[in-house]
């Protein structure tokens, strides 16, 4: 068979001897009958030779681009079959070169691959907490051993999850992770569900983690579950013994101010002028120790749920006027102002009244200890769809970072001038009563604590036409 090259020059030579006949034409030299037969027939095999060419150059380029296809479309087990070493073969022969370094490219990716999968599903397998995976729409992937003692049958079963006691507050709180498309994990977003394992009642606390692509897509979550029942058993036992021994030194410390009172009024006789500021100074810090009592007793009373809301519709707008009222003097004092923003025409609010007014009182008094002289402080309330989202912002010195994430813990730094639990009571009562707190701050440019309480639900008052 004729290479590429080969069949080129065949051409070449009877392409030449056509255009020689053709010139003596042209020139008029006569041509004998049989002279101008072989003319004639030349012309035929020309045409034949070159029709038999191009068919012959097709057919391999079809035949190649054929195996092309099939090593494209991803079967790099087939290879490309062509005995010459024209140009042809040589193309054949990269083609399949090109098909084995693929595969091999293809097998040690698939391996790394498993290798990989291999090695995060041990790393999931050895977790002692329960986890359990779910892709960006909530739907549970995958749970390591823990999570499928924890969860029973329902770990084979990915659906059965759903009906399983507890497992729809499991997803519904990943999926609430999964809306809000960020990180679940401090105390007071925590999801926290009791279950029943065997005859055994435990308590998690749920964290979800979300998981994302170098581009920040969502790709799905991870959620620990925490075992915190001992946890729940010794915060419990611990509120229950703050309780009682604040409602112990309740007694003795009132009568310690009752008697501070009567040195300070001069019924035990003439003070001197130290004596005086020693009592002063120790009636002050009575007054303080009272309040962290009275703070104390009333988070657990929070915790054990012996604290009963009274709800009643409150107006915000009146609500902010009386705290400003109450603390307006003191404002003055320390050259502050103190100003409202807030139309009063918004809509009621379902609360506790005592509750909305410690709450509105606890962050006022924090704003006032923390805004030096010539600062600003400004009440406002604004409704957020089925909320009114009240806020209390200051000009104050700030919070630094690292505080904030733990500020309405018991106790936080944050409170150190004050009781230490007026943020944790404030956070708790908001909670109470359906809504949610949040701080927003940054060092040397103020603080603004913003809380929501839910909008009460008009009652249908009917026409005396409409009822008669």
């Amino acid at each position: 068979m004729l290479n590429l090259s080969q069949r080129l020059i065949v051409g070449c030579v009877l392409l030449a001897a056509l255009l020689a006949g053709m010139v003596r034409i042209a020139h008029g030299a006569p041509l004998t009958s049989g002279q101008t037969g072989l003319v004639y027939g030349i012309v035929v095999v020309f045409l034949l030779v070159e029709l038999g060419m191009i068919l012959l150059v097709l057919q391999p380029v079809r035949l190649l681009a054929r195996d092309a296809r099939k090593i494209a479309q991803g079967d790099l087990e087939h290879r490309v079959t062509w005995v010459s070493r024209d140009d042809f073969g040589v193309i054949a022969s990269e083609l399949n070169r090109i098909a084995v370094r693929l595969r091999d490219l293809r097998d040690t990716e698939a391996g790394r691959r498993q290798m990989e999968f291999q090695l995060s599903d041990a790393v999931l397998q050895s977790i002692f907490e329960p986890v359990i995976v779910t892709d960006s729409k909530g739907h549970v992937l995958k749970v390591n051993q823990a999570a499928a003692e924890v969860l029973g049958e329902a770990a084979k079963d990915r659906m059965a999850l759903t009906t399983t006691p507890g497992g729809d507050k499991i997803l519904s709180a990943i999926r609430d992770a999964v809306a809000m498309q960020k990180a679940v994990a401090a105390e007071g977003d925590a999801a926290m569900l009791p279950m029943r394992i065997g005859k055994q009642a435990r308590s998690y606390r749920l964290r979800t983690t979300p998981m994302r692509d170098s581009e920040g897509r969502l790709l799905g979550t991870v959620t620990t579950l925490e075992d915190v029942t001992t946890l729940q058993d010794t915060d419990r036992f611990k509120t229950q013994f703050i309780s009682v021994a604040s409602r112990k030194l309740r007694g003795p410390l009132l009568q310690l101010r009752r008697g501070l009172y009567a040195l300070m009024q001069g019924y035990g006789g003439p003070l001197t002028s130290l004596q005086s500021d020693l009592v002063s100074e120790a009636g002050g810090q009575s007054e303080k120790l009272n309040d962290l009592m009275a703070d104390l007793i009333e988070v657990a009373e929070l915790d054990t749920g012996k604290r009963e809301m009274n709800l009643e519709r409150l107006r915000p707008y009146a609500l902010l006027n009386e705290v400003r009222d109450r603390y307006c003097d003191e404002a003055a004092e320390k050259q502050i102002r103190l100003e409202v923003s807030a139309f009063a025409d918004l809509s009621v609010v379902q609360a506790d009244h005592r509750a909305a007014r410690s709450i509105l009182d606890n962050l006022l008094s924090n704003a006032l200890r923390y805004t030096p002289a010539g600062g600003e402080i400004v009440l406002a309330a604004e409704e957020i769809k089925d909320f009114v989202q009240f806020s209390v912002r200051d000009t104050g010195r700030g919070i630094e970072a690292e505080r904030l994430s733990t500020i309405f813990d018991r106790f936080n730094a944050f409170s150190d001038a004050g009781t230490g639990m007026g943020l944790a009571l404030v956070r708790r009562l908001v909670e109470s009563l359906g809504g949610q707190i949040a701080v927003e701050s940054r060092l040397g440019h103020g603080t603004t604590f913003r809380f929501t309480l839910p909008v009460a639900v008009l009652d249908s008052v009917h026409h005396p036409v409409e009822v008669g």
